[in-house]
């Protein structure tokens, strides 16, 4: 989700994969148009200083807001975007970069969750998000982890924050990774919202076993008034009405 990332996540939200249900192939072929679905950004410190009003004002219904990565870096712009996005009548979450070489899953859960990440019932908070892609930096495209030491190190951070916050994490990812890295998990997503990112003008196929998406990360070279230079958008796969029941777990 960062700048710096770019040509790395591009090659890799290509990645296509069997997909479980016919549910998964539906979905799959929706485009932004025909899907129908909320318009959203991520954003973090790259897009500098954000006028949350006129985000709203165009159109922009929600936004996951970096807030931590690893261990120790909480984003510099994660407390100004959390609040101003709110007050502007955005529904907002935040989202972890996971380091997962460095540290357990728990630890970094419970570092997103002291630091931005906890949930309230407010109507425009929803559920952290776990940011899982290609390692951009040493150790290897998996972080140096076997599947089972991935599936471990997810399912740690998955426990913990739900143990925090009483929610389910969304999870974002692209299949590619996914299916390489945790060996086509499926368990997850019986309860995690999976977030996928896809730069393209179809979904594409899902990470295995994923029966519909939540998220979809369609480009990151979208604009939006407010922000200036390029935007990651989003689409949420329904109503506001719809998402504001995700932010208050009803």
């Amino acid at each position: 989700m960062t700048r710096t990332r770019t040509f790395l996540r591009r090659l890799l939200a290509t990645g296509l994969a069997t997909v479980a249900t016919a549910a998964a192939a539906l979905v799959a072929t929706a485009t932004p148009a025909a899907a129908a679905t909320t318009p959203g950004i991520d954003v973090s410190h790259y897009q500098g200083a954000i006028n949350w009003t006129s985000v709203r004002n165009a159109g922009i219904q929600f936004a996951f807001i970096k807030a931590t990565e690893g261990t120790s870096y909480k984003d510099p712009r994660f407390n100004t975007n959390y609040v101003a996005a709110y007050n502007a009548g955005v529904i907002r979450g935040a989202y972890h970069f996971a380091r997962p070489n460095i540290s357990s899953g728990a630890t970094q859960a419970n570092y997103l969750a002291s630091n931005g990440g906890a949930w309230s019932a407010d109507s425009r908070t929803l559920p952290a998000a776990l940011d899982l892609e290609a390692n951009p930096y040493a150790g290897g495209y998996c972080y140096g982890l076997s599947t089972t030491g991935m599936r471990n190190w997810v399912q740690d951070f998955l426990n913990t924050y739900r143990a925090r916050t009483g929610r389910y994490a969304v999870i974002y990812t692209t299949t590619s990774w996914w299916n390489q890295c945790t060996g086509n998990w499926t368990a997850p997503w019986a309860n995690h919202p999976l977030w996928v990112a896809r730069w393209s003008s179809t979904v594409g196929t899902l990470p295995a076993g994923a029966p519909f998406w939540s998220f979809w990360q369609y480009t990151d070279r979208g604009s939006v008034a407010g922000i200036s230079g390029a935007v990651d958008r989003n689409y949420w796969n329904g109503d506001r009405s719809r998402l504001i029941a995700l932010a208050n777990n009803t």
